[in-house]
């Protein structure tokens, strides 16, 4: 309780608002998951995303890009659980994207939450721990979680990518197509409430629209086996902690986001 309080009074801190005490009072689901939607095609996504049903090369300026990456599509179907996806998504070759990486980062969370939170790729610390959103940037996402009551138990984090980049570069758009068909499947397997798309890339691997600054706060929706599921786009905690004026445009769309929480459980 203490640490949760201590959070809140740190985000609002930071973010220069003065607003009274939030609480979200959502359960936590149980453990079990037995949920097997089928994902459709994501309807804002545009038709270059679909994947070939050959092998295809990235790029030519690394040699160990030359290497044909298989299509992800059947690999992603096969998976029957998040445990199963875990394991084929770390058996994945992805040539030059996973290549230099120490591990697979699949999530972190808890799997029957309502909230999921997809980010970008993970980092140098989170290529270490094998989980997305460890390093100082996921503290920071974790303060403005429980700003809103959002506690560990309340949300479940994964990225796009599962891999580090090679010098945490940013991708290209032929690879977010190669990464997609997982993160696809990663939802269907999840069945959230709400998604929450953190940062420019999942935004576009997920939506197809691109500029984080004009679509922050606006809901989009992705749809997942005939249900529509709204995705909240807000920005990277990098970029908040790089440019502070923009914590109190955060603060909105965390207000946001409780909203629809708020709404999603008939509450007042």
């Amino acid at each position: 309780m203490d640490k949760a309080l201590k959070s809140v009074l740190d985000w609002w801190d930071a973010a220069g608002v003065d607003a009274p005490n939030i609480t979200l009072p959502l359960k936590t689901k149980p453990t079990t998951h037995t949920q097997t939607k089928s994902l459709s095609q994501t309807t804002n996504v545009p038709p270059s995303s679909n994947k070939p049903k050959t092998p295809i090369k990235l790029g030519p300026e690394n040699p160990l890009s030359a290497t044909p990456i298989l299509d992800a599509a059947p690999i992603a179907a096969s998976a029957k659980t998040l445990a199963e996806l875990r394991i084929a998504i770390s058996k994945y070759d992805a040539g030059i994207l996973s290549s230099r990486a120490r591990q697979c980062v699949f999530a972190r969370g808890n799997p029957e939450a309502d909230v999921m939170i997809i980010g970008e790729a993970p980092g140098k610390d989170e290529d270490i721990a094998g989980q997305p959103f460890v390093g100082r940037e996921g503290q920071f996402l974790d303060s403005m979680m429980a700003s809103i009551g959002l506690t560990d138990e309340l949300v479940y984090m994964t990225t796009i990518f599962n891999w580090r980049l090679p010098q945490s570069r940013n991708p290209k758009l032929e690879e977010i197509d190669v990464c997609r068909p997982f993160i696809k499947r990663h939802i269907e397997l999840k069945s959230p409430k709400v998604i929450l798309l953190v940062g420019a890339v999942s935004l576009t691997a997920l939506t197809g629209l691109t500029g984080v600054m004009q679509n922050r706060g606006q809901w989009q929706t992705i749809e997942v086996g005939g249900t529509d599921i709204p995705a909240l786009p807000i920005y990277h905690p990098s970029l908040l902690l790089k440019q502070p004026a923009l914590k109190k445009d955060a603060w909105r769309d965390l207000l946001e986001l409780r909203s629809k929480l708020l709404a999603l459980n008939d509450m007042p």
